[in-house]
């Protein structure tokens, strides 16, 4: 009994000891006052005699009290190991020191506490019983003493000693900037979760605050330093003489990571509104309103910005959506001029918008991310090596740009910059035909000749770019790229200017006449009651009189001189005086809920997409249009008739042609004529796709006309074949299948590489149509693909694998008994193959497999996971090739969080009930 009784003795001593330590601490803040009454004496005065008087008194306290002896030898203690100065004149600091060391003799007092303290076990017989409290627990009143005290030690002993600047607002700095620079861009990057939120909203309102009081010194010590990686790398900027070696880094993976991380950090922090689509950067915005400072610093730096997208998109990269974002967030709040400037800079329209450095490329880096380095010297002889990656990039970064813009239809920067194609097309052609209209070559000299031909070059180079991204705007845009009435004018406009352009140089095509007809059909649909049109509208409207009234006086085209003159009566009248075939044509749009409405549309839509017609046929066609005047206004469609093809696709429901009909159609599918060929082709398959019956009783036929349009080397006809063909099979998926797998299946003696190809798309696209139902053709599908690995073309293998990975993907990688044969062709491809593009496709097909199965990788693989993984491991050792090794380490990593979940489950709290009998 004598040891619990001991050990309760020194409790109740170290308790006392605590009690000593807080009435200290309350001596130390007790109030003072003055025995003077004179006015001079200040209030700073006052609280230094009050803490003198207070240390004194705490002094004898100490020295005379015996109960406070364990106390004073506690304090001395801790005040000999102490690092700060203890004797002091001032008395501010005295007062302070000795307040420090009484709360570090609390905290040794309240340590010893908690160490010896060991509470009975509670009494089961008096449960409502409080459990003991931990004699290191203080009161309410022991606790506002403690706060008391550390106010007093932050007010007296840091405030002062603090940088000059802290605590001051920014107007009354100067430069202050320097001193924080480090600090405020190190907030960004803290690792813990749990504390990065609160450091990263610091580091933001100092950022915008920085930018809207002081914009010089934010973009000079916070913005530029950020940006810097990126800077360095323009084709503005002087790389030194010791760097332009090939091989060396300009920028390295880490700060190309942390430069884009820090421009895009996450989720505001700030004034942010959840109804907006970007969860963007705290430093570029607060409240979705950007400031001029950080918008401007970042206009420099789009072109790498852009460029490193593009690189992006050729393979897995963690910064490919920051770097999207960024991108669809600075085009979406800058003025539209620059946001189209950028774009047409993108698009290598226009050189004098900085860009990435000509001796600069993007290389993937060994982390995942990727990192900047001087490009290989070229030698003479891969010239045209260099001329086909750099065509083959432009056609990347026109597509990617295409990619991009189609998040940018809402905003109406999309329909803008489409609009401005359509310009700098006239433009083009405009340039063009006043360079060849120059003084003849006898009279120039050499070097004006060089010069010239040149110009033709780059001219030349403009209009393919142009022409490039037309087709990909076209291809990528829906039919909402524009929203509102001015974006149709102008596109209107557009069209116009372009006839008039093609009248004045005599180079009027049949295709050109076509859009001219449609464009003027969508403003009879305007004007004839589909959009309610205001006053401003009409305003909007009237910009087209002049060229309606150029069209309608010099166009060779009586219909559309007509239609011209029309619509110009409509838009100076505001509407009030219509003629009967601008009504009718809005008046069949109006109808269009209509369900026998909807069916002519749908019809419509088919004819405007088959538009490319001979110019001879066309004359035929308004032959016979002319004899039946009454009957075509009477029946006015929505876009003039000229636009429609050659009796193919007239306005007839389903199962009304005729046996002539059909006839004209096959003979016109082998048409010389590539435009013809391919109309007629488009309505085969619209036919088709009707369910048209005297087309499906040829379907035979219809499929050797298919077949042998695929050969053809124009992109539009064996297009519309590939289409034909997919639609076709769609209809008699098992008639037509396999015989489609044989062809691909068959040798270069039988069919070229190129055809070999365009039947794997027709698969494809077959595989997509069939959806749920392709498993049924599971394993010839997939037979076929891994024949086609061990093709001798290195193309035809890596297209193979390609189909492969995504016939995996339709069959929610439900492979069956097959997959020890696909997972041992994988591994196979991946190591032996000498083609870098095949043992790329072949771990891509490895990835997508791991991701797909995710957690039932486990089950389906069980058997092979073993071999896959060792492939993997060896990609990643031994493959000379970036890209693979960079899939493979991401399929290692893939397959590191399926066995971490498979061997260590999540826990997961659940109720069972179970009934007892």
């Amino acid at each position: 009994m004598a040891a619990p009784r001991q050990a309760a003795d020194g409790g109740a001593l170290e308790t006392r000891g605590l009690e000593r330590i807080l009435e200290a601490l309350k001596l130390l803040l007790s109030p003072g006052g003055s025995g003077s009454s004179s006015l001079q004496i200040t209030k700073h005065d006052i609280l230094l005699a009050t803490l003198k008087s207070n240390l004194s008194a705490l002094e004898d306290k100490l020295l005379k009290d015996p109960h406070w002896k364990k106390l004073k030898l506690l304090r001395d203690e801790i005040a000999n190991k102490a690092e700060w100065p203890q004797n002091s004149v001032d008395v501010t600091w005295s007062f302070t020191s000795q307040t420090l060391l009484l709360l570090l003799c609390l905290k040794e007092t309240m340590i010893h506490l908690a160490a010896d303290f060991n509470p009975g076990k509670p009494n089961p017989r008096t449960p409502e019983a409080a459990p003991a409290l931990s004699p290191d627990t203080l009161s309410i009143s022991q606790q506002k003493t403690v706060q008391s005290v550390l106010q007093f030690v932050v007010t007296l002993g840091v405030c002062p000693y603090l940088m000059p600047g802290v605590g001051v607002p920014l107007r009354y700095r100067t430069e202050f900037g320097a001193v924080v620079q480090d600090v405020i861009l190190d907030l960004f990057h803290f690792q813990d979760k749990l504390t990065a939120r609160q450091f990263q909203r610091v580091a933001t309102t100092t950022f915008i605050t920085m930018s809207r009081e002081h914009p010089q010194l934010a973009a000079k010590y916070l913005l530029q330093p950020m940006l810097a990686p990126l800077h360095r790398c323009l084709n503005t900027a002087e790389i030194p003489e010791s760097d332009v070696v090939p091989g060396t880094i300009l920028v390295t993976e880490e700060e190309l990571s942390r430069c884009i991380e820090d421009v895009f950090k996450g989720q505001m922090e700030l004034g942010h509104d959840p109804s907006h689509h970007f969860l963007f950067p705290q430093v570029y915005v607060v409240g979705n309103e950007p400031s001029t400072v950080l918008v401007d610093s970042l206009l420099p730096v789009l072109g790498v910005l852009f460029s490193l997208y593009c690189f992006t998109k050729q393979g897995v990269s963690h910064i490919r959506s920051l770097c999207q974002e960024i991108l669809l967030w600075i085009l979406g709040k800058l003025e539209r001029k620059k946001a189209i400037a950028s774009l047409k800079g993108f698009a290598g329209l226009d050189k004098s918008v900085p860009s990435l450095h000509c001796l600069c490329h993007f290389r993937a880096a060994t982390q995942g991310g990727i990192m900047i380095t001087i490009k290989e010297a070229i030698c003479d002889e891969d010239e045209d090596e260099a001329l086909y990656q750099k065509v083959s990039s432009e056609q990347c970064q026109i597509e990617h740009l295409g990619d991009l813009l189609s998040h940018c239809q809402e905003c109406g920067l999309a329909g803008d910059f489409f609009i401005f194609c359509l310009k700098e097309l006239t433009c083009v052609a405009e340039e063009h035909e006043a360079e060849l209209k120059t003084k003849p070559f006898s009279s120039k000299s050499l070097l004006e000749l060089e010069q010239h031909q040149t110009l033709l070059v780059e001219g030349q180079e403009q209009k393919l770019l142009v022409l490039q991204l037309v087709a990909v705007l076209c291809e990528r845009m829906s039919e909402q790229i524009f929203t509102n009435i001015t974006q149709v004018v102008d596109f209107v406009a557009a069209t116009l200017q372009r006839a008039c352009a093609s009248l004045a140089h005599q180079t009027e095509s049949t295709v050109e006449s076509q859009t001219l007809s449609m464009s003027m059909g969508l403003v009879a649909v305007m004007l004839g009651g589909a959009v309610q049109l205001k006053s401003s509208d009409f305003a909007v409207l009237k910009q087209l009189l002049p060229l309606l009234e150029k069209v309608s006086n010099t166009y060779p085209d009586p219909v559309i001189q007509e239609l011209a003159a029309d619509l110009r009566i409509t838009i100076s009248t505001h509407g009030a005086f219509s003629t009967e075939a601008v009504s009718v044509a809005a008046q069949s749009t109006l109808n269009k809920k209509d369900p026998q409405g909807k069916i002519e549309g749908q019809q419509q839509s088919s004819r405007e997409r088959s538009t490319d017609v001979s110019h001879s046929h066309l004359t035929q066609q308004q032959s016979r249009e002319k004899s039946n005047e009454t009957d075509l206004k009477s029946n006015a469609p929505l876009i003039p008739q000229e636009v429609s093809e050659p009796s193919t696709t007239t306005n007839q429901k389903s199962g009304s042609i005729t046996t002539e009909q059909l006839q004209e159609v096959l003979l016109s599918a082998y048409d010389p004529q590539i435009p013809t060929r391919a109309a007629a082709l488009r309505t085969l398959s619209c036919w088709i796709e009707q369910r048209e019956a005297k087309a499906l009783e040829m379907q035979e036929k219809l499929l050797k006309i298919f077949l042998e349009n695929l050969e053809h080397e124009d992109t539009f006809v064996y297009l519309s074949a590939i289409q034909g063909i997919a639609l076709l099979s769609d209809a008699y998926p098992e008639k037509i299948l396999l015989g489609l797998l044989t062809q691909y299946d068959s040798g270069k003696d039988k069919h070229t590489p190129e055809t070999r190809m365009k039947v794997g798309e027709v698969l494809m696209r077959i595989v997509r149509t069939l959806g749920v139902m392709v498993s049924k053709y599971r394993e010839p599908l997939i037979h076929t693909f891994l024949r086609g690995a061990r093709d001798p073309d290195s193309a035809h293998r890596a297209s193979s694998l390609s189909n492969l990975g995504e016939l995996c993907q339709r069959l929610d990688f439900l492979l069956g008994s097959v997959v020890h044969e696909v997972t041992a062709c994988l591994i196979a491809v991946a190591k032996t193959d000498h083609e870098v593009q095949v043992r790329r496709a072949a771990v891509h097909v490895i990835v997508l497999l791991l991701r797909g199965l995710s957690q039932k990788a486990t089950e389906v693989l069980r058997d092979v996971l073993k071999d896959l993984y060792h492939l993997l491991k060896h990609v990643v050792r031994l493959e000379p090739d970036d890209v693979a090794k960079l899939h493979a380490q991401l399929a290692l990593e893939e397959l590191d969080e399926i066995m971490r979940n498979f061997l260590f489950p999540p826990q997961k709290l659940e109720k069972k009930i179970v009934a007892l009998p």
